[in-house]
């Protein structure tokens, strides 16, 4: 164990000093601060400051040639309130740590303590903290980012916590690991009327009620295989809150979902062919856009193959996982990379993330920092 009892008391406080200021998508500034300071007495040989929005990534270098390896982590909380009730819950009203971004912050900065003492002998160690993984914008902008080319990884690693399966297990996979999902907002526009003379309006109610269920069956979920596909309505409204008013106009916010990228254009397409099927129907005009956009996870075999090898030499079990239905931007690591994410279990009786009352366990820091830095080691010594 390369941590010692002192490392984990500060890394400890450093998780619950994050969660208790937690900061959403974009808005991660004094998270950074706090990161840079926790990485600072380290001495890395760099610090990279405002990669992609508000995101860090420190650099260890070796003294010989080698491969650069680079392990992410998110910098992003929630816009949902914590009702954790815990002594270190969240102070900002309406937003939380509820995926545990917290935990693989401060996994991910425990590194930093190993690095700091000891080199690689080889290449370079990148410890990076992502902005926006919870929009999906995050990995795209650091990726796009002049500075990243600087840095750019030959093998990629990261890790989730996962509630339900066992503390400390850990489960990885070779393939599909995240489903890619994008947001679709639908606004259709007709004219209002007093509601006394509906028949001088044009509303959207019938769109919207034939949508809804028309949207849902064109992705009704069932075996996450290559044909999976989800669709879930997650808002819809129409017109205004009185009751003098004839509705003219109305949204849908629907939820698109595949095991990878490839299906996705043809969900969007068939998706978008039904919505002006319905709006023209009744003769109201449209206007569809995307949003959190998330491409597909896929591990590489050989970025597997590591980090099953560390779990091994460290004594900590792992086994297959099915792919998620949830999404993660980290896919992006992966087409310029050899990537990999792994599962490190949150415990069997423990809430579900995006939950309220969801809080990452403090004895995960360590296990998921001892498979980061075994890996490590392994590659660049």
């Amino acid at each position: 164990m390369f941590l010692t009892n002192s490392d984990m008391v500060e890394l400890i406080e450093l998780r619950h000093a994050l969660h208790r200021a937690p900061e959403i998508s974009g808005e991660e500034r004094e998270t950074a601060k706090a990161i840079v300071g926790f990485l600072a007495p380290t001495a890395p040989d760099r610090i990279v400051t405002g990669l992609g929005g508000h995101g860090v990534a420190a650099v260890y270098e070796g003294a010989e040639p080698g491969p650069t390896v680079l392990v992410r982590c998110e910098l992003d909380a929630l816009p949902i309130e914590d009702l954790s009730g815990v002594p270190h819950a969240s102070q900002v009203a309406g937003k939380g740590h509820l995926c545990g971004h917290d935990g693989h912050m401060a996994t991910v900065a425990a590194l930093s303590r190993g690095l700091g003492r000891q080199r690689p002998q080889r290449g370079r160690a990148i410890l990076l903290f992502q902005p926006a993984e919870e929009t999906g914008a995050g990995a795209a902008a650091v990726i796009a980012d002049p500075k990243f080319e600087e840095i750019a990884p030959d093998l990629s690693f990261s890790l989730h916590n996962k509630p339900g399966l066992p503390l400390g297990a850990v489960r990885i996979s070779e393939g599909p690991a995240n489903c890619a999902s994008r947001g679709l907002r639908i606004v259709l526009n007709g004219r209002t009327s007093h509601a006394a003379t509906p028949e001088h309006a044009i509303s959207p109610m019938r769109a919207l009620a034939r949508l809804m269920p028309a949207l849902t069956a064109l992705g009704p979920g069932g075996s996450l295989d290559s044909d999976y596909r989800l669709v879930t309505i997650t808002h819809a409204g129409m017109g205004e809150p009185a009751f003098g008013i004839t509705p003219g106009r109305g949204e849908i916010w629907a939820t698109l979902r595949t095991l990878n990228d490839a299906a996705m254009g043809s969900l969007c397409a068939q998706a978008e062919a039904l919505v002006r099927e319905a709006a023209s129907a009744d003769g109201l005009s449209v206007t569809m856009d995307y949003h959190d956009v998330f491409h597909h996870c896929e591990n590489h075999p050989e970025a597997v193959a590591h980090l099953r090898r560390a779990c091994d030499e460290e004594g900590i079990g792992h086994g297959e996982t099915p792919p998620q239905r949830g999404s993660e931007d980290f896919g992006l690591f992966g087409r310029a990379s050899k990537s990999a994410m792994f599962l490190l279990g949150a415990g069997e009786g423990t809430p579900p993330l995006h939950n309220p009352d969801y809080d990452f366990p403090d004895a995960l820091i360590a296990p998921g920092a001892r498979v980061f830095m075994r890996t490590i080691r392994n590659l660049l010594g």
